[in-house]
């Protein structure tokens, strides 16, 4: 999947809830339909991510891990 991604946010070595916080001020500033790209290292932020989205109405698009890094997509609603 072809994702065309707005912003990159770099999370790693932060812990919760860090990641969401930085998050949440970085989608404040796009536009709707706009991608979030976050990266952390934080394994709790595959479950916060997740309830975040779903709670704030925003898309997950993709999620993946890879070599103890965690990468979320997010689409602004």
């Amino acid at each position: 999947m072809q994702l065309n991604i707005s912003k990159t946010l770099d999370a790693s070595g932060l812990s919760c809830p860090l990641p969401i916080v930085k998050t949440k001020k970085e989608m404040d500033g796009l536009s709707s339909g706009q991608i979030l790209e976050i990266i952390s290292t934080d394994p709790g932020t595959k479950n916060d991510m997740a309830a975040w989205c779903k709670r704030t109405g925003n898309e997950l698009m993709e999620s993946a891990e890879q070599g103890g890094k965690f990468q979320f997509y997010v689409k602004k609603s």
